[in-house]
């Protein structure tokens, strides 16, 4: 029994030994692809709107100026070199040879194009015109040279080149938004062409074999849209596809033991907050008195409110329960090693007893009534984060009704200021980039404050910001972005809870390179050598 026992156990591994290599050689020999996202992107159109699904899909059809790595470090991209010639001008060195899926050529003209379109977008959620409104002036003194001029000193254009698509000159005035959906206008220079966009379901891609950059593996992607984990998990178990992004962190540790799949994992630059409508200093309308009796005046504009609110979420339980240990507990924008990060500047701590007699200071001694609401299908655990939210707020008396909506729905109310109190998140590739998008006052004409949807305003911290963005100098800048930082936590501009990791799961026999930006790249999937 036992010779007999050893030889199964022998044929069991020889035979498993075997299904490996026969999956290893079939997707290495094959030439298509099925990617999972969890969120659908809203459009097709680089310039419609900052989300990091758009730019998720983006990134396969189109290219930046400068690019980043997976570390999020600036790298060349359709400029091989940019520097500082004047105070106020930098200069590009463009890449040659490069061609538009359209076959036109890529040239200095397009970039021109390009800065001059992005303001004009119709109906944005979100404008990319906060990454180009510093660009005053632009001169192109030969087709591969480019220089954009500001208004004075602007360390960190490069930093806003990163996320500007590039597109080709010859799609005309006004290109419209529809017709990028339609794949008309969809003509980047990226390792991908745009064959099929169906909205909220699926894209179909074939690659670009005339790309600049390393040869994609696949020849044709095929990108579904599936906001439910389980069912993201299920069809990677199944193999309907073969990589998909967003794990549940229910099912990271299952995975990991699965001989099936292999995981991919960073730290991430996500953070997710909770938003407090700042937006009315008359009645918010998810605001009631402790009886459901209507009030007079929006409790949230009063700091010890404010206070009182973040004091009451336990951050830590938060990651250990909820998350079950796939994020950081964080109190600003940014976690430690990352530049412009405030040493010593924590989570607040709970503390039931405090936030109680601050909300009785602030006229709220039975506190009162607040809907908090949030997507249940765009970040990781969004729903549950809510739900555990609204627990930590009832204790102190604030009587927590949570509302989860279907995203598309929940963006939308979002950016009209819907809500009074809300949970987003927000991706962002250094520590300026918070402060002049989510914190600074809500001002069009500028470009900055584009996604300040809690309407926070505070004039000492916009002049922060202003001096910064034109401070030359790395260490006094990082000095005003720790100040600025500060400023905004201290008056809770906003209520950070904590940093996501990024987690992606893929088919046993690939290989992916996890990125800091939470971008999920097809370029770099490849069967494992």
């Amino acid at each position: 029994m036992l010779e007999r026992k050893g030889e199964w156990m022998m044929l069991k591994a020889l035979a498993g030994a075997g299904m490996a290599l026969l999956l290893g050689a079939s997707l290495a020999a094959a030439q298509s692809v099925t990617m999972a996202m969890s969120s659908a992107p809203t459009s097709v159109d680089p310039h419609y709107h900052t989300f990091a699904p758009n730019e998720t899909l983006g990134v396969h059809i189109y290219d930046r100026l400068i690019e980043r790595d997976p570390l999020n470090n600036l790298i060349p991209g359709l400029a091989l070199s940019w520097k500082l010639i004047d105070d106020s001008t930098w200069e590009l060195k463009l890449r040659q040879g490069v061609k538009f899926h359209d076959g036109s050529e890529f040239t200095a003209a397009d970039v021109a194009y390009t800065f001059a379109r992005v303001p004009t977008v119709v109906n944005s959620p979100g404008s990319f015109s906060i990454y180009t409104k510093t660009v005053v002036a632009m001169e192109t003194p030969d087709p591969y040279t480019v220089r954009m001029k500001t208004n004075g000193i602007y360390p960190l254009l490069p930093v806003d080149l990163s996320n500007v698509f590039i597109i080709p000159k010859n799609l005309g005035p006004n290109p419209a938004t529809e017709d990028f959906n339609s794949g008309k206008n969809a003509a980047g220079t990226g390792a991908f062409r745009l064959t099929a966009y169906k909205q909220g379901e699926r894209v179909e891609l074939e690659r670009n074999d005339a790309w600049w950059g390393p040869k994609p593996h696949w020849q044709h992607l095929t990108i579904r849209i599936i906001p439910n984990d389980g069912a993201r998990t299920a069809a990677l178990l199944a193999g309907d596809v073969q990589l998909i992004e967003f794990v549940p962190t229910a099912d990271a540790a299952r995975l990991r033991a699965d001989k099936r799949v292999a995981l991919s994992e960073i730290a991430s630059l996500r953070l997710i907050y909770l938003w407090l409508d700042r937006s009315r200093s008359g009645p918010t309308p998810f605001i009631t008195g402790p009886n459901g009796e209507a009030l007079t005046s929006n409790p949230l504009n009063d700091k010890r409110v404010r206070q009182a609110l973040t004091m009451a979420i336990n951050r830590p339980a938060i990651v250990e329960r909820v998350m079950e240990g796939a994020a950081y507990p964080i109190g600003q924008f940014v976690d430690k090693g990352t530049w412009g990060h405030v040493p010593g500047l924590l989570p607040p701590g709970t503390d039931v007893a405090k936030a109680k007699a601050l909300l009785a200071e602030a006229g709220f001694p039975q506190g009162f009534r607040i809907t908090l609401h949030g997507p249940n299908d765009r970040y990781v655990n969004d729903g549950k984060i809510i739900q555990a939210v609204g627990q930590m707020w009832s204790r102190i008396g604030v009587q927590t009704t949570v509302d989860a909506i279907t995203w598309p729905n929940y963006i939308s109310r979002a950016n009209k200021q819907d809500f009074s109190a809300y949970l987003l998140g927000w991706g962002f590739g250094e520590a300026t980039n918070p402060l002049r998008s989510l914190v600074y006052t809500y001002s069009p004409p500028k470009g900055w404050g584009a996604v300040n949807r809690g309407r926070y305003s505070n004039p000492a911290f916009d002049g922060l910001v202003d001096r910064l963005m034109t401070t030359a100098d790395d260490a006094a800048r990082e000095g005003l972005v720790r100040e600025a930082t500060s400023l905004a936590m201290e008056d809770v501009a906003l209520i950070p809870l904590h940093l996501q990791k990024n987690i992606w799961a893929m088919r046993a026999g690939l290989s992916f390179v996890a990125r800091a930006d939470e971008d999920t790249r097809v370029m770099e999937l490849r069967p494992t050598p």
